[in-house]
């Protein structure tokens, strides 16, 4: 999200996460901002039967958990790394410095936010509403929109049944289920174990 060069401009160290590590716990205090390099984070919660929610999952080049560093509340979710990850880290005040001496930076956060407040509202509105092909097929098209491909190709969903049941609040064995529906009602295709949405 901010160039590599800007940022390490402003002291940012380069931190590396192995496969689960956890970088920060449910209400822990922000202290620093972070952006991936290369790999992949996932901030999720948990239910009081140990049920996995996932709130988002970031790639390369983009930041995560900045809300509490804005509005200086403790982290909502868990921070875990999905596969070895590479980070950026920089400090809050050098992150504050860096948004008041670049505008266009600071500009493209306020869109990011924008996005990612459609995407928690979308999701809160299918959980609380719609049945489980509902919800899974409206997630995998929300994916393949933000993907930016063309609408008449096939998208390659980048999730697991598992990860998939984790952003709806549904067991995986319905995930597994509605695949197939999805599947036979030739809205999604299945290569190879791979969710396609045609």
């Amino acid at each position: 999200m901010i160039p590599v060069d800007v940022i390490k401009q402003y002291g940012a160290q380069e931190i590396t996460l192995e496969k689960d590590a956890m970088l920060f716990h449910e209400g822990d205090t922000p202290l620093n901002y972070f952006q991936i390099v290369t790999g992949s984070i996932k901030m999720v919660n948990y239910s009081y039967d140990g049920q996995e929610f996932i709130q988002g999952i970031f790639e390369d080049n983009e930041s995560f958990g900045e809300p509490p560093l804005f509005a200086d509340f403790k982290y909502p979710s868990d921070a875990i790394a999905i596969k070895d990850t590479v980070l950026l880290k920089l400090r809050k005040d050098a992150f504050f410095t860096l948004l008041k001496e670049n505008f266009e930076i600071h500009l493209k956060f306020t869109q990011v936010f924008s996005k990612r407040l459609k995407y928690k509202s979308m999701i809160l509105r299918e959980i609380s509403s719609y049945a489980p092909d509902h919800r899974v097929f409206t997630l995998i098209n929300y994916f393949k929109t933000q993907s930016g491909i063309p609408k008449q190709e096939k998208f390659l969903v980048p999730y697991t049944r598992q990860q998939i049941a984790d952003m709806t609040g549904l067991r995986v064995e319905t995930v597994i289920r509605t695949v197939s529906r999805l599947k036979e009602e030739g809205k999604i295709s299945v290569i190879k174990h791979k969710i396609y949405l045609n």
